[in-house]
């Protein structure tokens, strides 16, 4: 990870915390985005975050994000991110890959025997994967964590 004095790193990578349990109500109906409705009859059980976001604990992290490349795609600078790399990732899916030593968030688009990385910004250029580059995907985004 890069860091200049004048710059945020552009990651924060962190592990996945399976120590602690938060159960919070989960209920069986769903909301309703236009008039409200009374939800306690409905109160089905409890959910623990950890079990619902994260499947393969050994291979999960978080990473929040530096950078508005993803916008388009729901992410935004400084959400954080659920990363699975026991997940093969195909076309399509957003990835955390690291290109020429660089973490980047993308998505990964196979367009024939072409290999793309297509930000979801129209402000950026989709970036081709060449042989000649030194490329590896470190995992697929499973989550986007944000404020609302």
């Amino acid at each position: 990870m890069k860091k200049s004095k004048k710059t945020k790193p552009i990651f924060e990578v962190f592990s996945a915390d399976l120590t602690t349990f938060v159960d919070l109500p989960l209920y069986s109906n769903t909301i309703s985005a236009g008039f409200p409705s009374p939800a306690d009859d409905f109160l089905e059980r409890k959910l623990d975050l950890n079990q619902y976001l994260i499947k393969n604990p050994s291979a999960t992290f978080l990473i929040r994000v530096n950078g508005i490349s993803m916008t388009n795609a729901g992410i935004f600078d400084g959400d954080i991110l659920i990363v699975d790399r026991s997940l093969e990732a195909v076309s399509g899916s957003v990835i955390i890959g690291v290109v020429s030593g660089e973490f980047t968030v993308k998505r990964i688009v196979k367009k024939g025997k072409k290999l793309f990385l297509q930000p979801e910004n129209e402000n950026y250029q989709p970036v081709e994967i060449t042989e000649e580059m030194n490329f590896i995907i470190w995992g697929v985004v499973t989550y986007t964590l944000h404020k609302v």
